[in-house]
Formats: structure tokens, C-alpha cells, sequence
């Protein structure tokens, strides 16, 4: 199972480390502001949190008296920590008969291998769990969702493709009830023939889900891969607003230098970010720790 350490190694290595080399032992001056923000916006933490940063920042070091840079390291560290937040991994509440987790995002973020990840890490703690392959527009997606669910032992409900996605999770939310399942996870499209048609699919099943159990879906968790930076946050932000977001799960970390995307999707979409993804294998999900996670990108676990 790779580290945490190791999936943040490109960004830390182009981004992070030249951060750490460019705030040495010199005096705080202009230029030191300026290759910071430079360096920032090359991770692609985005230029609004880029500025909060800042500001918050020299805020700081003017009431601190800070005028070394060296000394900036910590303090950086601190804000990137506060703005991340506290770990926000929601708890199972036994009273709830049934749990049910409706995962979305676009094709190729890592979505389906995410849902079987996650169902994996619920099966160690013991929950019973039922999946529910409602991205019916392709028959690859019902494919791998299944191939996923032998492997970890977890049930798949699955129409034929292109069959109504909403009955496939009515009747998957009607399965979890006869086999007593505690929880259920909802896999969904990714694309369609438009936005607005994939936005009003998403919206369909939301209601289904509402209307089958109370307070339905109790997350829902976006899938974004950490390699489309910026164009990820435009991405979420259609998505927030057509469904609601309760948090994110990041994958392909271990792919870009530009990790720093983290912090703007907390910043500028307001979503804490819950897992993210270290590699391929099933075990490969952890559960987000901020302090841990900013730890890491500056090499000290």
C-alpha cells in the first residue's frame, strides 16, 4: 500500500521543496512574497486561496514581528492546516435502519474504483453493504462495478445498460431492505449527451433516494481527480450546485505535481475532503487528516 508520503512525492518535490529552499535564511522583502505566490499558484492551490493565504500571512508576520523568512515555514504551515479544517469523516449512527451514500463525479475521475475502495474499507468495519451500478448509460460502468463487488464480496444491483437509472435504485434501495443491509452505495453517471441532462439525471435520482428512505442520500461524495486542477473546481461546482456535496474523495494524487488543488476545493467550494485515493489497489483509501496531509507535503511524518 503506498504512503501518503509517496502519493504527495511529485508535489512536494516541484512545489513544496522549492517552497521550503525559497523562504531560507534571508530577510521577509518583496521578493519573498512574490516567488511564495508564484510557487503557490504553480501548485495549482488557485489564485483566490492563494490570496487568503498571503493575506493571512502578512498579517501574521506583522503582529508577530516575524521579519526572518525561515521563520514564515511554520506560520505557513499553520494556515495551510486551518484552512483545511478539521478531519470531517461522518460517523455511522446505528439508529438508521439503512445508510445510503450516493457517489458522483465525471467518467475518468476514478469514480466506480472509488465506490469499490470505499465498500471495502466499510466491509473491514463491519458493515453490510449493497452497491447499486445506476450509471446505466454505460455497460462498461455496470461491467466494472460488478467486477469490483466479486472481488470485495459486496452484492452489485444492476439493470440492463441503458435502462432507467432510477428503478435500478429503487429496486437496489427495496434489495438492501430485504437482505438487511445497513449500507448502500450508489455509483451514477458521469456523462451524458449535456451537462444540464446529466445535472436533471442526478437531480432524478436524488429524488428517488428521498423519496425511498428518510433523509436519503445521507452523503453524497464527489469524486475528483487531482490531475484536472483548477478545471476540477468548475467540474464540482456543478455538481454542488445541481445535488448538494457533503465531501469530497480525491484521487490521483500520485500523478501531478500540482497536489495544492486540495486546498482550493476546501476554500472556494466550501467541501472538506474526506478520503483520498494512494494507488490502485483495494486497500489504497484513507480517511483525510489535514495536519497529516500538510505534514507530508513538507517531508516531515
Amino acid at each position: 500500500m503506498p504512503s501518503l508520503r509517496d502519493t504527495l512525492a511529485r508535489t512536494r518535490n516541484n512545489i513544496f521543496g522549492r517552497i521550503q529552499t525559497a523562504l531560507g535564511q534571508s530577510d521577509i522583502t518583496d521578493d519573498t512574497w512574490d516567488e511564495l505566490e508564484a510557487l503557490l499558484l504553480q501548485a495549482d492551490i488557485g489564485a483566490a486561496t492563494t490570496d487568503r493565504l498571503l493575506t493571512n500571512l502578512k498579517e501574521r508576520t506583522t503582529r508577530d514581528g516575524i521579519v526572518k523568512a525561515s521563520s514564515l515555514r511554520s506560520v505557513l504551515k499553520e494556515e495551510l492546516v486551518h484552512l483545511l479544517g478539521e478531519p470531517k469523516i461522518p460517523s455511522y449512527t446505528s439508529t438508521r435502519l439503512l445508510e445510503i451514500i450516493m457517489v458522483i463525479g465525471v467518467n475518468g475521475s476514478g469514480k466506480t474504483t472509488s465506490i469499490a475502495k470505499l465498500s471495502h474499507l466499510y466491509v473491514k468495519r463491519g458493515r453490510k453493504i449493497l452497491l447499486a451500478a445506476a450509471d446505466t448509460f454505460r455497460a462498461a460502468a455496470i461491467d466494472q462495478l460488478q467486477i469490483w463487488g466479486e472481488r470485495s464480496g459486496v452484492p452489485v444491483i444492476a439493470g440492463m445498460p441503458n435502462s432507467d437509472p432510477g428503478a435500478v435504485v429503487y429496486d437496489a434501495v427495496q434489495a438492501a431492505f430485504n437482505r438487511k443491509a445497513d449500507l448502500l452505495i450508489v455509483d451514477t453517471a458521469g456523462r451524458l449527451h449535456t451537462k444540464h441532462n446529466l445535472m436533471q439525471e442526478l437531480k432524478k435520482l436524488r429524488n428517488v433516494l428521498s423519496r425511498s428512505v428518510h433523509d436519503a442520500p445521507h452523503q453524497t461524495l464527489l469524486v475528483i481527480d487531482a490531475t484536472n486542477g483548477q478545471n476540477a473546481i468548475n467540474q464540482a461546482k456543478g455538481f454542488a450546485d445541481a445535488v448538494g456535496v457533503t465531501g469530497v474523495i480525491l484521487t490521483k494524487l500520485d500523478g501531478t505535481p500540482k497536489g495544492g488543488v486540495t486546498f482550493a476545493i476546501v476554500n472556494e467550494l466550501g467541501i472538506p475532503i474526506q478520503y483520498i485515493g494512494t494507488g490502485e489497489k483495494m486497500d489504497d483509501l484513507e480517511e483525510f487528516d489535514p495536519r497529516r496531509f500538510v505534514d507530508n507535503l513538507f517531508d516531515e511524518d
